[in-house]
């Protein structure tokens, strides 16, 4: 009997959970639209900047093995 009670409350839990992922989120509004655009944006810039900072460091890192090696 409680093992039935248990499978019961599970599935109730299950049915609730799954009835609140499908529900839908409202459009985001044009303020919001803008600042995840302007987000992006900054994000890019980030990911570009530590692009070339990784890749001086390791053009420094090869320099630096070819001058030892070199010896």
């Amino acid at each position: 009997m409680k093992s039935m009670l248990r499978i019961a409350f599970v599935a109730t839990g299950l049915a609730i959970a799954a009835g609140s992922a499908w529900a839908k989120l409202p459009p985001p509004s044009e303020e919001a639209k803008a600042k995840a655009a302007e987000a992006k944006v900054k994000a890019e810039e980030a990911s570009k900047l530590a692009a070339e900072r990784l890749a001086a460091a390791q053009d420094r890192v090869a320099a630096a093995w070819k001058a030892k090696t070199a010896k």
